[in-house]
């Protein structure tokens, strides 16, 4: 086992946790050291994440083992910074954190550490080299995606864009708007022109373009548990045939993002670490769709992406997951 990339993961009892555990139990180049959760310690993981009895023994602990290649922080917002202000990691191991506490430039260093953004089609190159990931918000990933293209291109002008999510995107605590009862039968848009995540995905369309226009964003909560569906509108005098041509060329190289000339929907994604695209276009207006579940290309799986570009792994070591179709 000493070969393999050892890996903790702090706040392992949640979705992201889970996910993560799903993922890496199978991963053939790694061993887990740790899964940390206060409330759960001593606990076998299968008493919290059920679909994993008969998988694995591991047991859930409240004592963190720094001799690890890298850590998983699934904390919570603002619970990743104080972690490791609170924590002497070694400056050696390799931090992946799926909070937003380190996405923003301003915010991206903290001590001795720099978090470089993980959307590896974005910064492939920049994650192979770096030494800390701050991992991509659900929503930002999916949009993004969808408009990267254009961008490089420097065809982006004011963006509208709606994007609709499950309700694990809101984390496994109970609320008002997570309750089955309240998200049966039922839609809402919330965060209007507001969501946290429109700053992330600014600085990354700006990286490209920097005088690319503002995005106007709506999410709605969805009637169902995983996957983010985007549709992002732009103007444009290019024909349907050269986008495609753009698209396909900027995502030729990109193994888990899909351009496709058919409908897009949620079912050919979540699962999978894949992100769906396709184009509609009416006189000068395209509209872009983007599919992606929340929970992999959104959060865990994209995690796991950038640990393998971290440990020169091929990318989809352990993410040939296929869609749940039926």
């Amino acid at each position: 086992m000493s070969n393999k990339i050892r890996v903790g993961i702090v706040g392992g009892a949640g979705y992201t946790g889970g996910e993560l555990l799903r993922i890496l139990i199978n991963h053939p180049a790694v061993e887990i050291t740790f899964i940390h959760s206060r409330s759960n310690a001593g606990n076998p993981i299968y008493t919290t994440h059920q679909d994993l009895v008969g998988e694995t023994n591991l047991v859930f602990s409240d004592q963190f083992d720094f001799t690890v290649d890298v850590i998983f922080l699934c904390a919570g917002h603002g619970e990743a910074k104080k972690f490791l202000s609170e924590n002497e990691v070694p400056v050696n191991v390799k931090i992946i954190d799926l909070s937003h506490d380190f996405r923003l430039e301003k915010a991206s260093t903290t001590g001795n550490r720099t978090f470089v953004y993980g959307l590896p089609e974005l910064n492939r190159e920049k994650i192979k080299q770096a030494q800390n990931i701050a991992n991509p918000g659900c929503f930002a990933t999916a949009i993004q995606l969808g408009l990267l293209p254009l961008a490089q291109k420097g065809l982006l002008h004011e963006v509208y864009t709606t994007g609709i999510t499950g309700s694990t995107g809101a984390g496994q605590s109970l609320s008002a708007t997570s309750h089955f009862s309240w998200r049966a039968n039922n839609i809402q848009a919330y965060k209007t022109l507001q969501h946290q995540h429109i700053s992330e995905i600014g600085e990354s369309l700006k990286s490209l373009q920097p005088d690319a226009g503002k995005v106007h964003f709506i999410p709605w909560r969805g009637d169902f548990t995983r996957g983010i569906f985007i549709s992002s509108q732009v103007t444009t005098q290019l024909n349907i045939d050269e986008l495609y041509q753009l698209f396909t060329a900027f995502y030729a190289s990109h193994p888990f993002t899909v351009v496709t000339k058919e409908p897009v929907f949620l079912k050919q994604v979540v699962n999978s670490n894949k992100c769906v695209i396709s184009l509609e276009k009416t006189d000068d207006q395209l509209v872009i769709h983007s599919a992606i579940d929340n929970l992999l290309k959104g959060a865990s799986g994209q995690a796991v992406q950038n640990m393998n570009l971290l440990f020169n792994l091929p990318e989809t070591t352990g993410l040939q997951l296929k869609a749940s179709y039926f």
